[in-house]
C-alpha cells in the first residue's frame, strides 16, 4: 500500500514541474525572443505592440480577412490586396522574407515585424509557425471587431520611413 500511495505524488510532482508558468507563455519573455530577431526586422513592434498585433491577426483569421504564409502574402500583394502585413522577425535562412519588405514597399502596403513566428502562426489558429500574415483591410459592407487595432498599428507602421534604417 505505501507503493500504491508514494507513485501518484511522483506523478502530480511530474506533472507540476511540466505545468510552469513558463510553459502557458513559450518558456521565453519578449526581451529572450526579440535577440533571436534577424538584421532586416525593422519596424520591430514593441511589446504592446506586439500583443495588439496578435490580438489583430487572431481577429481577423476568425472572421477570414487573413492571408497566412509567405506564398498567400505574395499572391495577394500581386492580385491587389490592401492591407498591414505582420512579419515574423525570427526567420531562418533570411533569404525565406527578404525579398517581402521590399515588395511591400512597391505596393504601398505598410509592414512591421514582431519577435516569433510561433506567436503568430498561434494567433493565426494554426499548429505550425508562420512567418508572415497578410491582415486585409476591412471592407466598407463587412462588420470587422479588429477595427480599431487595425487603425492604430496601420499608423504606427506607416510612421517608418525605410530610408532612415
Amino acid at each position: 500500500m505505501s507503493d500504491g500511495e508514494g507513485k501518484p505524488p511522483k506523478k502530480k510532482s511530474k506533472k507540476d514541474s511540466a505545468e510552469t508558468p513558463s510553459k502557458a507563455d513559450g518558456g521565453k519573455s519578449y526581451e529572450e525572443r526579440v535577440k533571436a530577431v534577424n538584421a532586416i526586422s525593422q519596424p520591430l513592434a514593441d511589446k504592446k505592440s506586439t500583443k495588439k498585433c496578435h490580438k489583430l491577426v487572431k481577429k481577423a483569421s476568425s472572421a477570414k480577412h487573413i492571408r497566412r504564409g509567405v506564398k498567400e502574402l505574395v499572391k495577394g500583394v500581386r492580385k491587389g490586396d490592401k492591407g498591414l502585413a505582420i512579419l515574423a522577425g525570427d526567420i531562418f535562412p533570411l533569404d525565406v522574407v527578404s525579398h517581402i519588405p521590399i515588395l511591400l514597399e512597391e505596393s504601398g502596403i505598410p509592414y512591421i515585424f514582431v519577435p516569433s513566428k510561433q506567436d503568430l502562426g498561434a494567433a493565426a489558429s494554426t499548429k505550425r509557425p508562420t512567418s508572415c500574415v497578410l491582415v486585409k483591410a476591412p471592407v466598407k459592407g463587412k462588420d470587422f471587431d479588429g477595427l480599431d487595432i487595425y487603425e492604430t498599428l496601420m499608423k504606427e507602421a506607416e510612421s517608418f520611413d525605410p530610408s532612415s534604417v
